[in-house]
């Protein structure tokens, strides 16, 4: 947990023109786009059996809804910004793994989906698409979104990592443990042209998990600094092509030395922030 306090004070450090913003809480409504009520019900008053809270990996607290709330808020907050500005960032975020009624990996509510189709309720975009780049298999996304044809869900992740038992995405991307800087950009730009094709998305909310480098205790892949970077040059460039809004989500990122995971998610805020001054620019 202490990666986004390190990001936050990196970010006002390095950054100092950047705006930053309190996220507020996604309300009940807001969760239900994409949760049954009976579970963000549940998750409010503290209703969660043992073993949901083992399976999301936290204890249930106030303070646990709170964040998990704001996470989404923030999720919310950066989608509409991200039409103003071109691109806009939540400094957490990227809670891919909750499913409709059950939260799992440290994930409680799916930012993504609520912040996707709410866009969709206030007529901001009718079609999102949700470009996942975290190393583990967004399933819960998947499984929220997998009969809305009007939200596009691409997963580039290891075929041998956690889940293990995946869910169908629109675009699922499966690498082989080991995978470095060539063999995923090689992935994703094809991926990124069929989502074009395919879709002509007008929203893209972008999870730039941290957990492909090659120094994270649970990725499996090789990706180098260089390799992230242009991973995320990549996305960017492709919306800025195309004239689609980003909102970027930090995701996971479980690095041996956290200085490290907080790197990464240092450079592609660093990337944004370039990006969105060319934006403003053109």
């Amino acid at each position: 947990m202490i990666k986004y306090r390190m990001i936050r004070e990196g970010a006002e450090r390095s950054l100092p023109e950047l705006e930053f913003h309190e996220a507020m809480p996604a309300s009940d409504g807001e969760l239900a786009l994409a949760h049954h009520p009976e579970y963000v019900m549940r998750v409010s008053r503290g209703e969660l059996s043992p073993a949901e809270q083992r399976e999301i990996g936290f204890p249930w607290t106030p303070e646990m809804v709170e964040r998990s709330r704001r996470s989404s808020g923030a999720t919310i907050a950066a989608c509409r910004a991200a039409f103003a500005e071109g691109i806009a960032v939540n400094l957490a975020g990227g809670t891919h793994h909750a499913y409709a009624d059950r939260g799992a990996g440290f994930c409680v509510f799916n930012d993504s989906a609520v912040a996707a189709r709410l866009m969709q309720a206030e007529r901001r975009a009718s079609r999102v698409a949700i470009v996942d780049l975290d190393v583990h298999q967004g399933n819960g996304t998947a499984s929220i979104l997998a009969r809305d044809d009007s939200i596009f869900t691409l997963s580039l992740h290891g075929e041998n990592n956690y889940p293990f038992e995946k869910e169908r995405s629109d675009l699922d991307v499966a690498l082989p443990d080991g995978a470095g800087d060539a063999d995923y950009l090689a992935a994703l730009a094809p991926a990124l042209d069929r989502l074009q094709s395919e879709f002509a998305p007008q929203l893209l909310i972008y999870l730039a998990g941290a957990d492909p480098h090659e120094g994270d205790r649970l990725g499996k892949m090789k990706l180098s600094m260089q390799g992230l970077a242009a991973r995320d040059q990549a996305v960017f460039s492709f919306a800025r092509q195309h004239k689609i809004p980003v909102a970027v989500t930090m995701a996971g990122g479980y690095g041996r030395e956290i200085e490290q995971t907080v790197a990464v998610h240092l450079q592609t805020i660093k990337l944004a922030n370039l990006h969105a001054r060319g934006w403003n620019d053109g």
